[in-house]
């Protein structure tokens, strides 16, 4: 790794160790990193709007109350192997930010405002939405909620009581994943794995599940279900599920 170069808004950094930098309150909006690395840094409110990260590692650092709006990461690694833990994000402001192919695994995101957050094609098994924040409101009246999760690893991950009404999760595995309480109204299921996912309580009316795995998922266990898409091969499944023996005609 080269030496650290001070670190400035707009900056372009490369191939560098920024693990021993002091980050409290840097303003480092417009910078472009690539193939950088973090370890063990503590990022307190640092301003990262509209950063773009490729090829990065963040190992062991936590985000608190941090400025990531627009900030996008390709690529990134924020997953320690050893210690089995992820990044820590609280919070923190990251509305419109977006992770594509990155390892968020067990990564921990408490208190965080995430509307209209993008992730593609990343691993976020295990990680833990604690109070993250999909919605914005336009006015006094008008809350809407967006957020991205396309076709991602949400294996294990906790969404206990997350609003993610009308958001796109297609694509992605939710295997074992605590949905206990979610709004997903209106959400995009549509090729979902499901298996063994817990969602007593969710609210799923007007969802799209044609296509998903929903072995095991108990239609009566959910806070609502009206207007719920399924395909005909779904049916089975989801009756006997309720109990009920279903025969051909």
């Amino acid at each position: 790794m080269a030496d650290v170069p001070d670190l400035e808004p707009g900056g372009s950094f490369t191939d560098l160790d920024l693990s021993n930098a002091d980050f409290a309150e840097a303003d480092l909006s417009d910078a472009v990193f690539t193939n950088c690395a973090w370890t063990d840094v503590q990022l307190s409110a640092v301003i990262l709007q509209n950063a773009r990260f490729t090829d990065c590692r963040f190992t062991r650092c936590r985000f608190a109350h941090a400025d990531l709006r627009e900030a996008t990461f390709t690529r990134c690694n924020f997953a320690d192997p050893d210690s089995h833990s992820g990044v820590q994000i609280a919070f923190s402001q990251a509305d419109q930010a977006s992770f594509t192919t990155c390892d968020l695994s067990f990564a921990d995101i408490d208190r965080t405002s995430l509307w209209s957050v993008a992730f593609k094609e990343t691993n976020l098994r295990g990680a833990r939405f604690h109070r993250a924040d999909f919605s914005r409101a336009f006015g006094g009246k008008v809350v809407r909620t967006a957020a991205a999760f396309t076709a991602c690893n949400l294996e294990l991950a906790d969404l206990s009581d997350a609003g993610l009404a009308t958001c796109d999760l297609s694509g992605s595995s939710l295997r074992e994943a605590d949905l206990t309480g979610a709004d997903l109204k209106g959400a995009d299921l549509s090729r979902c794995d499901l298996f063994q996912a817990l969602t007593t309580d969710a609210k799923l009316a007007d969802a799209d599940l044609r296509g998903a795995e929903v072995s095991g998922l108990s239609l009566a266990g959910l806070a609502s279900y009206e207007g719920l898409k399924i395909t005909l091969s779904q049916q089975q499944t989801l009756l006997s599920a309720m109990g009920l023996d279903v025969y051909a005609d």
